[in-house]
């Protein structure tokens, strides 16, 4: 390193030797130091270098695959971007959509014979109060235990394989395939819990189903607990809100027409009919007290 002194009014630039390729380093008290650079190495001064070129990304793939299907997305081929998004799933590094849903079935048929169990020792457990009998507490102490929910397992490229995941799904639902959708989207929301996109698009394709609609809404209920500003979800709740209230009534009204007919069947036998009984519902319990109309025709 070489060392100049400068002027004691200041830096004195002319007394600084010239630094070449070094860098100049002004110091306290008019002193400078030049300190040589290193030179980069020449690419080609180890014609035995071993380095390799930078690795891909193990998502390239799949992200090339998923633009390609947005694209055909956008132009309304359905088909042929439901096949980008599935390639793209299957180049995805990491467990697949499959075996995710094949281990969360797994738990669920082994949760619903734990379940099972439970509830056969509690009713164990109170046939044995009933009759002053203890029991075996070692069998019913676990009785009580809640039903779970299946996690999925960790997955180190899980919230893009949630993306491919859904983007298929909306491709299923243009083309009208609910079922292949909802099981899409299962994948998205087991990857993504917190992701009310998803939610919204297994909520259309469960309303498209018969008999879903609760199953729909409760998506719909769930997508804007998660973003309260999606306007899509808001508008899916009070519609499937309205649809659900008018299918609850109209099977609660099925089944008192035939809980009356088989009243009547079973009243005719004395001479009565349902029509003897009244019920009137008290306003400040909601309880119901049933009155006999002994006058009441049949």
């Amino acid at each position: 390193m070489v060392e100049s002194t400068f002027a004691s009014d200041g830096f004195d630039l002319d007394a600084i030797p010239d630094s070449g390729d070094g860098e100049v380093v002004y110091e306290v008290g008019g002193m400078a130091s030049i300190v040589e650079s290193e030179k980069p190495e020449s690419k080609d001064a180890d014609p035995t270098s071993t380095a390799q070129p930078e690795e891909p990304s193990p998502l390239a793939e799949s992200e090339k695959l998923k633009a390609q299907g947005n694209e055909e997305f956008k132009n309304k081929n359905y088909l042929e971007a439901l096949d980008m998004y599935t390639s793209a799933i299957e180049a995805c590094p990491g467990m697949t959509g499959k075996g995710i849903l094949a281990q969360r079935d797994e738990f669920d048929e082994k949760e619903r014979k734990r379940l099972h169990e439970v509830h056969r020792l509690q009713a164990q457990k109170r046939a044995a109060e009933s009759s002053g009998e203890d029991g075996d507490k070692s069998k019913t102490e676990n009785a009580t235990i809640p039903a779970r929910d299946f996690e999925a397992p960790s997955h180190p490229h899980g919230k893009e394989l949630a993306i491919y995941h859904s983007n298929r799904a909306a491709c299923s639902l243009s083309l009208k395939r609910y079922e292949d959708a909802i099981q899409d989207c299962d994948v998205a929301i087991l990857l993504r819990p917190d992701w009310a996109k998803a939610y919204v698009r297994r909520s259309t394709a469960f309303e498209n189903l018969e008999e879903q609609t609760d199953k729909a809404l409760s998506d719909a209920k769930k997508a804007l607990e998660l973003d309260p500003k999606n306007a899509a979800a808001r508008k899916n709740v009070q519609r499937l809100q309205k649809i659900e209230d008018e299918r609850l009534e109209k099977l609660k009204e099925e089944t008192l027409g035939k809980l009356k007919e088989l009243g009547n069947s079973i009243l005719g036998n004395f001479g009565l009919s349902m029509d003897n009984f009244q019920a009137n519902q008290d306003p400040s319990t909601g309880s119901y007290n049933i009155s006999f109309n002994q006058g009441a025709q049949k």
